[in-house]
């Protein structure tokens, strides 16, 4: 038996070693491909030809750690499977990246360093390059852990150590810009994880908690879903297509508005046609917001394709620029092949690495099912629209996750207020009677040991009570751990929690740290 379970144990080791050195080698080749085909962009300067391999990393690793959240919660669900939602997320990010990327962006991430902290060009470029891959490096390093983190953030701390480094000061930080970011670690979980509890409980309360589920859902799942419509056309037109058209808020919204009209008819009419095959059961409505959710995580993966391939490409696109014209521009148009590697980069980097952090979100934190999905889902939409108009700071990585987390301790909070009295009355009366069999069964075997001469069914009785004493006994210890249970009952998993809030607060310190230590080693090997 013991051998049996070793050869499983080994077999599996040996499988997964093997898919571990697959996935690797694949990383390499595309790693290196992207080497070669940059080797000679600038004749005689191979160093863009090494910042493209960074960027290669870099783009990798945002779809191996960031895409997780936009495709996680349909995943952990079931609405998708694993191949599903990888491969509707590559080819939505690729589109994104490609169809609506930033063609022009600025060479300095969100404007925390002033190309006048640059010296000369060539600090400049090796500054882009330790940025590039010291946010690479703690994006890997947050995958391994399983701890979703923003790929904005670490960009930005990137940029911000090689600037302070090549600059030698820490005056040249726009340390206002630098507040902002912090403050979004608060606003964008808060209103994430807010906006999904109040989506959430308001489903509950108007469909899950009624008699009749299936009335209340013909009636009202249509609704919902234009709300989600009106929110994903209105957040892809002012973030996901920013960079081709430029439209107004009101003008996205009018135009959200009308697709959510249009949406709201073809969902009725939908659900009017197959009522049949609907049943009063949570499962049964839970499976109407199954389609909803696919087309989230597709809208959803367009506009991160569009604004985060930025992340990957944006200091390398300095790079070529200053390389090119040897000089610092505060704003460089992106090239094509530029892009390409964003996206590829992405889209290879979630396939191969991707699942673990799909799982984390999608099924590590909360238990999920489709009605909580297409909360956070749907809030992760409305939470961008309002903070862009607000003109707070957010991350869409912090966003997500806060709506996981807020579905989440909706359910611990309605399992308290609603059904856990119900439950710990249950248990106290359960332990009581058992207390109160105790006592009789100890009474009663008091009773005959107290005789002075017992005959032969004596005791045997004694025997038979020590033996129901020692059950209750047992039996009242288990109830009592139930009942401890029953208070602490969470649905949420505190460990994750706590993981991924530390990784939040320590990504752009720990991006800053790692990328001033690699522009002093570029510094020093290129001088």
């Amino acid at each position: 038996m013991e051998i049996n379970t070793f050869e499983k144990i080994q077999k599996k080791a040996s499988k997964k070693s093997r898919s571990d050195f697959l996935r690797l080698g694949l990383s390499l080749v595309f790693m290196a491909l992207v080497l070669i085909a940059t080797w000679d962009k600038i004749p005689g300067n191979p160093f863009l030809a090494v910042a493209a391999l960074f960027g290669a990393y870099m783009a990798m690793n945002i779809g191996a750690n960031d895409v997780a959240n936009n495709v996680g919660p349909a995943v952990g669900s079931k609405a998708l499977t694993m191949f599903g939602a990888i491969v509707i997320a590559a080819v939505f990010e690729s589109a994104g990246a490609l169809i609506a990327g930033a063609d022009v962006t600025g060479t300095i991430k969100k404007g925390i360093i002033s190309p006048t902290a640059f010296s000369q060009p060539e600090y400049f470029v090796w500054a882009m390059t330790a940025a590039l891959l010291a946010a690479a490096l703690w994006l890997n390093l947050a995958t391994y852990l399983k701890a979703p983190v923003s790929t904005t953030h670490s960009i930005v701390g990137g940029v911000m150590g090689g600037g302070i480094a090549a600059a030698g000061s820490f005056s040249i930080v726009a340390w206002a810009t630098m507040g902002k970011i912090v403050a979004s670690w608060v606003i964008s979980p808060i209103l994430g994880g807010v906006i999904a509890a109040l989506f959430l409980y308001a489903i509950k309360k108007t469909i899950v908690y009624k008699d009749d589920m299936k009335r209340a859902a013909l009636k009202l799942v249509p609704l919902y879903v234009s709300v989600m419509g009106w929110a994903f056309v209105t957040y892809i037109a002012i973030k996901g297509m920013k960079h081709i058209l430029k439209l107004s808020f009101s003008t996205a919204a009018g135009v959200g508005l009308l697709a959510a009209i249009a949406i709201f008819f073809a969902v009725k009419g939908a659900l009017s046609k197959y009522s049949d095959s609907i049943v009063n059961e949570r499962e049964s409505i839970n499976r109407l917001f199954t389609i909803p959710l696919i087309f989230s995580a597709a809208l959803l993966s367009f506009a991160h394709g569009a604004n985060d391939v930025a992340n990957a490409v944006g200091p390398l696109a300095g790079i070529y620029d200053a390389l090119s014209h040897a000089s610092i521009s505060s704003r460089a148009a992106i090239p094509l092949w530029v892009m390409v590697i964003g996206a590829l980069g992405i889209s290879l980097g979630l396939a191969l690495y991707g699942p673990k952090l799909i799982k984390t979100v999608g099924s590590e934190i909360t238990e999920l099912d489709q009605i909580r999905a297409f909360s956070i889902a749907l809030a992760a939409a409305i939470t961008v629209i309002v903070a862009s108009q607000l003109g707070l700071p957010v991350s869409s990585t912090h966003i997500a996750l806060g709506g996981v987390f807020g579905v989440g301790f909706l359910r611990e909070w309605l399992d308290r207020t609603q059904r856990l009295e119900y439950r710990i009355e249950e248990e106290r009366t359960r332990i009581d009677e058992i207390k109160r069999s105790l006592e009789a069964t100890k009474s009663e075997l008091a009773s005959i040991e107290s005789k002075e001469e017992k005959s032969k069914g004596d005791y045997e009785r004694i025997v038979r009570l020590f033996e129901k004493v020692n059950d209750y006994e047992k039996e009242l210890k288990r109830e009592s751990k139930a009942l401890k249970r029953v208070y602490k009952t969470k649905y949420v998993k505190r460990s994750a929690l706590n993981k991924i809030v530390a990784a939040w607060f320590v990504t752009v310190p720990v991006a800053a740290g790692i990328s001033s230590l690699i522009f002093y080693l570029i510094k020093g090997i290129m001088l």
